[in-house]
C-alpha cells in the first residue's frame, strides 16, 4: 500500500472511531466501509482488514443489524483461524465475539457447538481464571438455560457451569466486580429455571 493510501486509511480509521464514540453510528458505518474499501482495493494486510471488519461488526450491532454483524463475526473468526491458528488469543477473542452474536440472535445450538470447541482451548492457553475463559463460560451457560428447547440436563449443566464460574470469578476478580455480580444474577435465574422445570417434570411424572 502506497504512503498516500496509508494516510487515507489512517484518517478514515480515526474518523470512524471518533464517530462511533459519539454515537453517530450511521456516519461511522460510512467511514468504516470506506476504510475497508481502501484496504481491499490497495492490498492492505489481512490483520488490518480483520480489525476494520471487527469495528464494522460493532457498528452493525449498535444499529440493530445483528444478522450482518454475525456474518462478519463469522468471517473474522475464520480469518484469524487461518492467519494465526486455533490457539492464538486473537482467534479465541474472535470466537468469543462470534458466539456472542449467535447467542444474541437466539442461535443457541450454533453458539454451544462453537464454544464446546473453543472453551477447552481457551482454558488451556489462557487459564481457568482469565476473563476470556470466564466470558465464554457465561455465554455457554446463557445458551443452555435461555434456550426454549433446553432439556433438564441442559439446565443442570447451565447451573453447574455458572456455579463454577462464580467461584472462580469471586476468587480472581472479587465479589464486587461487575462480572462476578452478573454471574450471581444469572446463576439465580438458571436455578429458578431448573426448579421450575423439575417441578413441572415431577408434576407430570
Amino acid at each position: 500500500m502506497a504512503q498516500t493510501d496509508r494516510l487515507k486509511f489512517s484518517a478514515m480509521r480515526l474518523l470512524g472511531n471518533g464517530l462511533f464514540e459519539i454515537g453517530a453510528y450511521a456516519d461511522a458505518l460510512s467511514a468504516e466501509r470506506a476504510e475497508l474499501s481502501i484496504l481491499m482495493r490497495f492490498g492492505g494486510q489481512e490483520v488490518d482488514i480483520l480489525a476494520v471488519q471487527s469495528n464494522l461488526a460493532c457498528t452493525y450491532e449498535a444499529i440493530g443489524r445483528g444478522d450482518e454483524a454475525m456474518r462478519l463475526r463469522k468471517a473474522i473468526y475464520s480469518g484469524h483461524l487461518k492467519l494465526h491458528g486455533k490457539v492464538h488469543e486473537l482467534t479465541l477473542v474472535a470466537a468469543n465475539n462470534y458466539a456472542v452474536s449467535l447467542r444474541d440472535l437466539l442461535r443457541f445450538e450454533e453458539a454451544k457447538s462453537l464454544l464446546r470447541k473453543t472453551m477447552p482451548v481457551t482454558r488451556r492457553v489462557l487459564g481457568e481464571g482469565h476473563r476470556l475463559t470466564l466470558k465464554m463460560k457465561k455465554i455457554y451457560a446463557d445458551s443452555l438455560y435461555k434456550d426454549p428447547t433446553a432439556t433438564l440436563n441442559d439446565l443442570r449443566e447451565a447451573v453447574t457451569t455458572l456455579e463454577d464460574m462464580e467461584r472462580i470469578a469471586r476468587r480472581v476478580l472479587g465479589g464486587a466486580h461487575p462480572m462476578t455480580e452478573e454471574t450471581e444474577r444469572e446463576l439465580q435465574e438458571s436455578r429458578a429455571a431448573l426448579r421450575a422445570r423439575e417441578t413441572s417434570s415431577s408434576g407430570t411424572g
